[in-house]
């Protein structure tokens, strides 16, 4: 089959970008059926778990993450409760 270079647009940043012949037949040669759906920058970002340079502008933080938000019972004062026996 022969693939040409084709222009996709990015569902996080709405940018265009290329999507190879190259990258089709790599993409062919393992079976995958589906385009991709995000820009080299904004995949990579998604990989790591961190926004990317044009969504970071969007994102929006609720506050700190449980692994920050003083989870540690180290520093407790309190006696942990314990249920009543029946």
């Amino acid at each position: 089959m022969s693939y040409f270079d084709r222009i996709l647009v990015c569902r996080d940043c709405s940018n265009t970008f290329t999507f190879s012949a190259g990258e089709q037949s790599f993409y062919a040669a393992r079976g995958l059926v589906n385009d991709p759906q995000r820009c080299p920058t904004c995949r990579s970002a998604a990989r790591r778990g961190t926004p990317g340079a044009a969504a970071a502008s969007t994102y929006v933080s609720y506050g700190p993450s449980a692994s920050s938000a003083g989870a540690n019972p180290g520093r407790c004062t309190r006696p942990p409760a314990v249920p009543a026996a029946r």
